[in-house]
């Protein structure tokens, strides 16, 4: 073997693995294969500087893949570093070039956007080193995170409740929708009349003025006034004050980066931001086409609106030829993102051939792969296409005392609606003349109270964190399903919420620990970063510029933080055995118990309703020998000892279902589970085996990579399909 190059993912080694040749071996890392450890602290700090030191280490589940890389690296001629092209992609070339054992800097570093056969010759043949500043860069984020949970979350669980946590970007991300939720509560509504005139023809129109006087929304505020306006205006006469005519052009949307594409997948596909990642993965890293397993999207976490010069000429070569040359500008556009510290060499999300149009498209990609693919490719084509032309009409009808506004609206020309959509109906007014007179047909005054700000749904969440400048494209997803995770928010018809438990934990971080979930704070923390990636700031100082007083902070904490886990008694004695009941709060909000706990068990709810008892079962603790019972929680029933909290075992109470066939990865049992999502097939091994998959595996093998293979039903139609390489076969064809 002369090559070894080292990428991140199977899939993305599979589909470069294509395009070069014997001379090439492409193998992937999985991921992270070295991090500080998940059990310590893994920071020291020297005695001499005072510096930082990170403890890394090689998890466990890592192990194998590391003894691998270690082989094929001592007998490689040459090895190349091609993780992904952000921060955390050079971090993880950095350790793992630490990891076989080689100086980081002493191996050819390769970056591209899109995973096709010229981008990956063209990145063997201009190869660099790992930027370091980069990996700094990186690497005090990953710090920094490590502070402020493993020493701040143990705070929050000792004086609120076990099992809380708190993060730089999640904590400031949790106070925005708490902040919200508290708008919403302390929100008044206010009385406002809106008063609306039909005039001969059939036009419709609003009142704008009074007495001389302008009005907008909230003006008219009270029935009274309504009334007079509707009176007066029954009692005059209407002329036709002005008519204006005006075009305008709307200009052509930008192409995707990370945020806006999360953004629309949501409002237009209804995915979520992980879910929108997940495919767009897919997409980048490979898929069949006509031309072969290759990426069909540029790199999918970004905040560039850049575009490669031969993207932009193979985009307008197929708008003139498939729309005609009235759809295309004589120039081509370009775009500049308006977040701070934006990388700006990376490039937009764009198809990466555009004659893999979403019509040849739909003959190889999923149903959720076309419906994103579709998405990126419109955005990409409309974003070098001429404007719209909208034609904007309005006539103000004026009486002695009132003025009233009919609007129109009409889409002369679609230019980048052709491709995107344009749903809107035009509204035509009819031909008058100034001065005209004009009858007033009809009058109608209505009541209405302003309505409570809405709560984020996880598009418009986004946009704020974009916005406010709070983390980077790579964690908008991750912290939003952290924040579902922890039970600090629930998503509740689309809409976010938070939890009982967000208002308390974030209560007493705004009191201890502000600058946490000061939006400022996070955003300034992302500059700093930017700055060591550019080589302008030193990392060390600022973590020790963080460390030292947040540290303080945490230790007066300990001391001072008044403890809100101190049960309230309540007056009541228990039924039980009459010692007195306390008020407690539990994960899923306050309960009344006895104070007597653990002796005496029992609980009730706090509308007064008593708890289930347990029900005991004839089978035995296989740890400590104790009856089993069966207990509820929100995903249902279940068996737990009979002895917790001393024993804390528990089972499903239906043990799950065993496949015949065995596992393809340790060979071991596969088992049916339910997960949050529904139905899917684990290994009963795990965590040592992670073997996944979301349809029934069966005996049958992949005559693509020789993997086991499921049945699943696809556009309506059964499939075999490969649960690896996600290689098809129709039932008929098999």
């Amino acid at each position: 073997m002369k090559n070894l190059i080292i990428v991140e993912s199977p899939a993305k080694a599979k589909t470069i693995s294509n395009f070069l040749g014997k001379d090439y071996k492409v193998v992937a890392s999985k991921g992270h294969i070295r991090d500080l450890p998940k059990s310590t602290f893994g920071i020291t700090i020297d005695e001499n500087s005072g510096d930082f030191v990170p403890k890394y280490s090689i998890p466990r589940e890592a192990s194998a893949t590391v003894k691998e890389l270690k082989k094929l690296a001592k007998d490689a001629e040459t090895i190349y570093i091609a993780t992904d092209e952000d921060r955390e992609g050079e971090a993880i070339g950095y350790h793992i070039a630490k990891a076989i054992g080689k100086e980081p800097t002493s191996l050819p570093r390769i970056v591209f956007h899109e995973i096709t056969k010229s981008a990956i010759n063209h990145a063997l043949a201009n190869p660099r080193t790992i930027d370091m500043n980069s990996v700094d860069a990186q690497q005090t984020r990953r710090l920094l995170d490590r502070m402020v949970g493993y020493k701040l979350s143990p705070l929050l669980a000792s004086k609120i409740q076990k099992g809380l946590s708190a993060g730089r970007v999640q904590s400031s991300t949790l106070k925005l929708v708490v902040d919200k939720e508290r708008e919403i509560k302390a929100f008044k509504p206010q009385e406002y009349w809106s008063i609306n005139a039909l005039f001969q023809k059939d036009i419709e129109a609003s009142i704008i003025e009074y007495q001389a006087k302008k009005l907008d929304k909230l003006s008219i505020a009270n029935q009274s006034l309504a009334e007079e306006i509707v009176d007066c205006a029954k009692s005059e006469e209407f002329k036709v004050q002005s008519i204006e005519q005006t075009q305008r052009k709307t200009k052509t949307p930008p192409p995707f980066m990370t945020s806006t594409l999360q953004q629309s997948a949501s409002t237009q596909l209804g995915f979520s931001p992980k879910k929108t990642m997940m495919v767009a993965q897919k997409l980048y890293e490979g898929v069949k086409t006509h031309k072969g397993v290759m990426g069909v999207i540029t790199y999918m976490r970004t905040d560039s609106l850049n575009l490669a010069k031969e993207a932009v000429e193979s985009a307008r070569e197929y708008i003139g030829t498939n729309f005609g040359d009235k759809y295309l500008p004589k120039s081509s556009k370009s775009y500049v993102t308006k977040s701070k510290g934006a990388q700006e060499a990376h490039e937009a999300i764009r198809p990466t051939m555009v004659e893999f149009d979403p019509k040849e498209a739909i003959n190889y990609l999923s149903v959720d792969e076309l419906k994103l693919y579709k998405l990126i490719y419109n955005r990409f084509l409309a974003s070098q296409m001429s404007d719209a032309i909208l034609e904007s009409q309005s006539i103000i009808f004026a009486s002695d005392s009132s003025k009233f506004k009919a609007s129109g609206k009409r889409l002369i020309f679609d230019g980048f609606y052709k491709v995107t959509g344009y749903s809107e109906k035009d509204k035509l007014l009819p031909t008058l003349k100034e001065n005209q007179s004009i009858s007033l047909d009809d009058i109608k005054a209505t009541q209405h109270f302003t309505e409570p700000p809405a709560r984020y749904n996880e598009a418009s969440l986004i946009k704020k964190l974009e916005s406010l400048g709070i983390g980077r494209p790579s964690t908008y997803a991750p912290t939003i399903t952290i924040l579902q995770t922890r039970k600090y928010i629930e998503v509740e018809k689309k809409r976010i919420q938070p939890t009982e438990i967000a208002f308390t934990v974030i209560d007493m971080l705004e009191k201890y620990f502000p600058e946490i979930v000061d939006s400022n704070f996070t955003a300034n923390m992302e500059e700093l970063l930017d700055l060591v990636a550019d080589g302008k700031a030193n990392w060390q100082k600022i973590l020790k510029d963080f460390y030292e007083p947040f540290m303080k902070k945490i230790e007066d904490g300990k001391k001072n933080i008044k403890s809100l886990k101190v049960a309230k008694p309540t007056g009541e004695m228990c039924p039980k055995c009459g010692e007195e009941l306390l008020l407690r709060k539990g994960r899923y909000g306050e309960f009344i118990a006895c104070s007597n706990y653990p002796k005496c068990r029992y609980t009730k709810n706090t509308d007064g309703t008593e708890a289930p008892e347990p029900e005991m079962t004839d089978k035995k603790c296989d740890k400590c020998g104790s009856p089993m019972v069966i207990k509820d929680s929100r995903r249902g029933k279940f068996l737990a000892c009979s002895a917790y909290p001393k024993c804390k075992n528990a089972k499903p109470l239906n043990p799950p279902k065993e496949l015949s066939v065995p596992c393809p990865e340790c060979g071991s049992k596969i088992l049916e589970k339910q997960g949050r999502k529904g139905t899917f097939f684990g290994c009963s091994n795990y965590p040592k085996c992670k073997f996944i998959a979301n349809f029934e595996p069966i005996d049958k093998r992949c005559p693509e990579c020789d993997y086991l293979m499921g049945q699943r039903t696809l556009r309506g139609k059964e499939v075999y399909e490969c649960l690896k390489c996600k290689h098809k076969i129709k039932l008929e064809d098999a």
